[in-house]
């Protein structure tokens, strides 16, 4: 069952991935992003790893999403708005498959956390004595903020930039 969800959610992330690059419009990619990141957050809840998963939903679903969002409604405020009407089939569709992943994800949240417990294998030997050294917090903070100091920063730069990049380009286009 593990085997089947965690092939199911890499699928999915990987489809909804290859839709995000491909998709005409920039608000059906950031909503394909959505769904990208919502897989990957399942996979880590797969992964015993329920902290990375939190932070994965709060920090890029919750904040990074809602300012890309953001910089696209922004940038097309000069065009006018052409409503992307789906016939309710496709809808019904939509909802059903909505549906279906969040039954999958509540499924597999419990039994994939107790197969585990019950088996005794937790993951490999020098996360679990981190994680009991130092907490599940200190072992994603320590080398985020010793060893991965500089991508972590560079990361938040490039994101600045494109923000700054992208206000610009919009300012442009009002003017």
């Amino acid at each position: 069952m593990e085997t089947f969800l965690f092939t199911l959610f890499g699928g999915l992330a990987l489809a909804s991935a290859f839709v995000v690059v491909t998709a005409r419009n920039p608000v059906a990619s950031a909503l394909f992003l959505l769904v990208t990141l919502a897989a990957l957050a399942a996979l880590f809840v797969l992964l015993d790893a329920q902290f990375i998963a939190v932070l994965q939903v709060i920090v890029y679903i919750g904040a990074i999403l809602v300012l890309f969002l953001f910089v696209i409604m922004l940038l097309n405020l000069g065009y006018a708005y052409r409503p992307d009407v789906r016939p309710l089939p496709w809808r019904l569709v939509a909802g059903g498959v909505g549906l279906a992943l969040v039954i999958q994800l509540a499924i597999a949240v419990q039994p994939a956390r107790s197969l585990r417990e019950a088996a005794g294998t937790t993951g490999p030997e020098a996360l679990v004595a981190l994680q009991q050294a130092k907490g599940v917090v200190g072992a994603v903070a320590e080398p985020l903020f010793s060893d991965y100091l500089v991508p972590f920063e560079l990361t938040s730069i490039l994101l600045l930039v494109g923000i700054v990049g992208a206000l610009l380009l919009a300012k442009r286009r009002l003017d």
